[in-house]
């Protein structure tokens, strides 16, 4: 595939390491510190966009405007996610989003849910989500934490919110406090802690290096090929 890269930062850099390892050929690069604009895309045969949340929004429709498939990691935009699900389909787009594109993160996910919907039954227990990220991440809470929330709530009848925090405290209803630190160069690392006046239950998904995002985003490039709509991780990992 011919590949246009839009944001070219560590993890813009790890993905067309890939991308060339992989046999495909990176088409032309779309940032501001190469001094290159969004036009540079037009002709490829897909996008891979990570960004910034400010721009993520306009770079999306561009793709679509333009017929050009696009898998984006870019979080930090999520009260603009109806929007642009809207957009991709009056434009017959392609578009493949997630905040996280870890197989590992994916299934702790999963675990999380099952884990959310087990403690309906045990109200002794408040939760509490810590998330770290490296000292350049720019949003906060980060894009995995807030999803790995809204897994949570979608398996819970004792929370229906999430809020940031400013430390790591723990609620026993309704909105689930999420708080986050910014620590040197820590690619992710996400936890949630279940606590009652006797123990606690903690799981944590900590990531070791970018690599596994990056062949998440990769293998999502290639499945993405041919299709029109909206997708996300779960139809990758339900592709077998």
């Amino acid at each position: 595939m011919n590949i246009s890269l839009i944001g070219y930062g560590k993890m813009g850099k790890e993905i067309e390491k890939l991308c060339i390892a992989k046999g495909h050929h990176i088409y032309s690069i779309a940032d501001p510190t190469l001094n290159t604009e969004i036009e540079v895309i037009q002709g490829a045969d897909l996008a891979i966009e990570f960004s910034q949340p400010a721009s993520a929004v306009s770079n999306l429709k561009y793709c679509f405007d333009h017929s050009i498939p696009v898998v984006c990691g870019t979080t930090g935009w999520h009260l603009k996610w109806d929007d642009i699900k809207d957009y991709c389909a009056k434009k017959n787009g392609s578009l493949f989003y997630s905040t996280n594109f870890s197989i590992g993160v994916n299934i702790f996910w999963k675990i999380s849910s099952v884990l959310s919907k087990i403690m309906n039954e045990h109200t002794g227990y408040s939760l509490g989500l810590h998330e770290i990220h490296h000292d350049q991440k720019k949003d906060a809470p980060s894009g995995t934490a807030v999803t790995l929330a809204e897994k949570i709530i979608g398996s819970s009848s004792r929370f229906d919110a999430w809020k940031p925090s400013d430390s790591f405290t723990w609620s026993e209803a309704k909105a689930i406090p999420i708080s986050s630190e910014r620590i040197g160069t820590v690619p992710g690392t996400h936890t949630v802690e279940f606590k009652s006046n006797h123990d606690r239950i903690i799981l944590t998904h900590e990531a070791f290096s970018r690599g596994g995002f990056v062949e998440g985003v990769v293998k999502a490039a290639e499945w993405l090929q041919g299709k029109k709509g909206v997708f996300g991780m779960e139809d990758l990992m339900n592709a077998g």
